[in-house]
């Protein structure tokens, strides 16, 4: 089939190709048919969704039960559809060894009873080959645990990643470029600081190996000039046609969180290699050359400097940062100069100076990346467009009272508990959060120091993270909760100690970069999004010297980050590769 075909062809003979994508539910595919003509297959996708979200919830329950268990009684009697059986096979559930036969029958009918409906997932996930065995005990087991409402909607996420793996056989959809991102991404997560995590830190033996797969990936997908620069970062450049016209800079970050994921950072030095590597197959050039920057830090797992790489982009990398320690004692000027950067610190220092980028030189600088939260997931979107990067205020404090006997000290005004303030401020900073556009507030870290059963708690620490698009309302949240904190510790008789440990500026995006990202969503497609980002990000710092915009690609399993759970399937990242190579064909 192809989408001359989807357009033109009688609905009835549609149904009676497509109407299997949705098990034993045509009426989804019918009433998307309803709103030819579709620019693309993605577009497709999406009335099929939103046909399905309009319908009432009885409709959707039975969309659900209309689906098979997985190795239930339905496979052992032969009794799938033809689409099921096939993906049943693929993930190896006709083949269970009878342990994992009776596991599967037990969780079947856990989920049954806590539930009432089937569990849903798509067995060929999100590369479309098939999970494991293993794969599919240990996701059935995590969402046994999870809330009904969650879990019912996520049936539903299932149901449409399973059509549109369905759907892509059909229309023999050439996925290459997001099968290719997929499979680096895999690839680049061998290297580990950790057996059984995804741990990489600055200048570490896996942080360099990564490296340098990054560079022979680059120089293999047609890049004309690769290097790993004296910070680690790792510049590929592909020329334009024109010499003289300035280039677009790409890129994120390498580095991982501990436990972290395959994508966060990554996904954006990936997807820009795959359009170049798409580019250089075909011989063409556009205009502008382009240089992608993999950071080689951003994350500051390692070392307390934040954004170490862009910041000598940007001319702003601090001198004594190299003296900063690791956990283990070692410099930053040690971990460079054990990875070849530079014998001494000055050396070391003249070598980072010379990173700064030319603004003069480039158009300005765009970076793709894995939303990191639920929004596009929940939305049915692959892609969204960024509008603005939260700027943040960060603290950490102590609420300081009086400790005493728990059996002893009456309740109410005689006592000083640290920690039921603590408590009363994390109230009031989800209050005041709110009630604020945009605005998130957090406090992450809460810890009793010596604390004990029987003790009223003298010493209450705590954490606050207050971000949100734009400065001014970032402020007001940061004087509302301290003034909060204030009248907490007046009426309880409390003091406490504040310390800032960040302070980061909102980076809105430049409208015409913002309007190009838009414009190449809408040429797939696809409805834009526009959303706020509230986790930093390179471009943040290169906002500092360039016009900058981001495009989000969403997350699997409900757009969790920082966590081996972390995804994308391939499809959206073929989409965020043919976004990126839109933008930059139109400059």
């Amino acid at each position: 089939m192809d989408l001359k075909t989807l357009n033109q062809s009688e609905p009835a003979a549609l149904l009676t190709e497509l109407g299997g994508l949705y098990e034993h539910s045509p009426w989804i595919v019918e009433g998307a048919l309803a709103q030819r003509p579709f620019a693309s297959l993605a577009a497709f996708k999406r009335a099929c969704f939103e046909v399905l979200a309009r319908a009432t919830p009885e409709a959707q329950r039975a969309l659900i039960c209309a689906h098979p268990e997985l190795a239930g009684k339905a496979m052992v009697a032969q009794q799938l559809t033809a689409e099921s059986t096939d993906e049943q096979s693929r993930a190896g559930l006709t083949h269970c060894s009878p342990e994992e036969f009776a596991t599967l029958q037990r969780l079947n009918t856990a989920y049954g009873q806590r539930f009432g409906w089937p569990f849903i997932l798509a067995v060929r996930g999100p590369r479309g080959l098939g999970l494991s065995r293993s794969e599919i005990i240990s996701t059935f087991e995590r969402r046994l645990d999870g809330h009904p409402d969650f879990e019912f909607q996520e049936c539903l996420r299932q149901i449409h990643r399973i059509a549109e793996l369905r759907l892509a056989e059909k229309f023999g959809e050439d996925l290459s470029a997001g099968e290719q991102v997929w499979d680096w991404a895999e690839q680049l997560a061998v290297h580990s600081e950790a057996d059984d995590a995804l741990t990489v830190t600055y200048m570490s033996p896996a942080h360099r190996a990564c490296a340098r797969k990054l560079a022979g990936w680059m120089q293999s997908c047609g890049f004309d000039e690769v290097q790993i620069d004296a910070l680690g970062n790792v510049v590929g450049r592909y020329f334009g046609s024109d010499p003289s016209a300035p280039l677009l800079m790409t890129g994120s970050h390498y580095d991982t969180v501990r436990n972290g994921g395959r994508y966060d950072g990554r996904l954006g030095i990936l997807v820009a290699m795959a359009t170049v590597q798409g580019m250089k197959a075909l011989g063409h050039r556009p205009r502008h050359g382009l240089e992608l920057v993999a950071f080689a830090e951003e994350e500051a797992q390692r070392f307390p400097a934040t954004f170490l790489a862009a910041s000598a982009l940007v001319g702003r990398f601090e001198p004594q940062w190299l003296a900063q320690q690791d956990a283990q004692s070692v410099t930053m000027a040690e971990a460079l100069q054990a990875a070849g950067h530079g014998a001494q610190p000055s050396a070391q220092l003249d070598s980072i100076a010379a990173l700064q980028r030319d603004p003069k030189q480039y158009l300005g600088f765009v970076e793709v990346h894995i939303e990191q939260g639920p929004v596009l997931d929940a939305a049915g979107l692959p892609l969204g467009v960024v509008s603005s990067i939260n700027g943040s205020h960060r603290y950490t404090g102590e609420i300081v009272g009086q400790a005493s006997h728990a059996g002893t000290t009456p309740m109410g005004a005689g006592r000083r508990d640290a920690a039921a303030a603590a408590a009363e401020l994390v109230l009031q900073v989800e209050r005041i959060a709110t009630q604020l556009p945009e605005a998130v507030g957090t406090v992450g870290m809460l810890e009793v120091p010596g604390g004990s059963i029987n003790v009223v708690p003298g010493r209450c620490r705590f954490s606050l993270d207050l971000r949100a698009p734009r400065d001014a309302v970032r402020d007001r949240l940061r004087d509302e909760v301290l003034h909060a904190l204030d009248a907490i510790c007046e009426r309880r008789g409390l003091h406490y100690s504040l310390r800032p440990t960040l302070s980061i500026d909102a980076a809105p995006s430049h409208p015409d970069w913002q309007a190009r990202w838009e414009a190449a969503v809408q040429r797939l497609g696809l409805p834009v999004h526009r959303m706020p980002s509230g986790a930093g990000h390179d471009a943040m710092k290169m906002h500092e010297i360039l016009p900058q915009a981001m495009l989000f690609v969403r997350g699997g399993n409900a757009g969790i980050s920082h966590n081996p759970l972390e995804t994308v399937s391939a499809h959206d990242a073929q989409l965020a590769v043919e976004a990126f190579e839109i933008l930059w064909n139109s400059l």
